[in-house]
């Protein structure tokens, strides 16, 4: 039996937001079972944010969630995919501003951080949400899908008409292990020739050199070059990984994403949760054992869905 997972310790860090450039306090720390993981702005009466799907209210080059109130946190998707790597379910993560902290433009941070404040089980079932047929999106030449398929392996094509920035796909079957070693370094990236247009729109007010990787016209920016030869898909995957984590729980199956972003990753998740017959929640061991299923009753109400969805 494989248990739900929270911190040991509660840990603390301060950094600039991506888009707003602001600073933020943050601090994660330990929540029950079946709390998942929930944002509190300190700087708003702990204002609660749950990071679930359906609160998803932006995807402009971040995923932003919004409480009923109006109340946002933005650009989660990093943190998010550390939680997921290291496979916690349950956290409260309290901030003083709207924009997690950026660090180094990678989850590895959050990594380090989660490894300091130590993760234990907890006296509760871990569960999953298990893929039982493929569903996709699709808009454009872009695409995202679950399939089937034993543990949890993400898929990533990017490409891009750019010389440095070309075709790239990389897999990986999540582990910790493999996710500390070949997802969480890898760092956002964007193209010099856009930083003024992203500014004049809100956006990027917090990039430098040291929380992104600087695309030129022919070359990379950055002095110390790249993490990984194919780090831009590797990125794509992680973000992929803390979009995904927004269902609540970690998945059985497989993701396959070609272009796609933030905005086709939630998407997939609302055209997920609206087809009943795709998935189902167990709890239990997912690999060598069987998972006992669980009654969990899909989110009600239609769900208008501005892309292709694909069986």
């Amino acid at each position: 039996m494989h248990f739900q997972r929270t911190l040991k310790n509660t840990v603390r860090c301060t950094g600039i937001g991506l888009h707003s450039g602001q600073k933020a306090y943050l601090s994660l720390q330990p929540a029950p079972a079946n709390h998942g993981i929930v944002f509190r702005r300190t700087d708003l009466n702990n204002a609660r944010v749950p990071a679930h799907v359906m609160n998803v209210k932006d995807t402009r080059l971040c995923t932003t969630i919004s409480n009923n109130d109006g109340v946002s946190v933005s650009t989660i998707e990093h943190l998010l995919a550390a939680f997921a790597g290291m496979g916690v379910d349950n956290a409260i993560v309290d901030i003083d501003g709207p924009e997690v902290p950026i660090m180094d433009g990678s989850a590895a941070p959050f990594v380090f951080l989660l490894e300091c404040a130590g993760v234990v089980d907890q006296n509760a079932p871990k569960r999953w949400i298990r893929i039982k047929r493929k569903i996709g999106v699709k808009d454009g030449d872009k695409m995202a899908q679950f399939e089937p398929g034993p543990g949890f392996h993400l898929s990533f094509l990017l490409d891009f008409d750019h010389p440095v920035l070309k075709r790239q796909q990389v897999g990986i079957s999540l582990t910790e292990t493999a996710f500390i070693k070949e997802v969480s370094r890898a760092r956002t990236f964007g193209f010099v020739k856009e930083v003024e247009y992203l500014q004049a729109n809100g956006l990027a007010k917090g990039a430098s050199l040291d929380n992104a990787i600087a695309i030129g016209d022919y070359q990379i920016i950055n002095e110390d070059g790249l993490r990984y030869e194919d780090e831009f898909a590797r990125h794509k995957v992680m973000d992929a990984l803390g979009d995904l984590y927004l269902l609540g729980t970690p998945i059985i199956g497989k993701f396959v994403g070609e272009r796609s972003g933030h905005a086709l990753n939630n998407l997939l998740l609302r055209a997920l949760l609206a087809q009943a017959d795709a998935w189902e929640m167990v709890e239990g061991y997912p690999e060598g054992e069987s998972a006992h299923i669980v009654d969990f009753a899909p989110i009600p109400g239609s769900l208008v869905l501005p892309a292709t969805v694909t069986r």
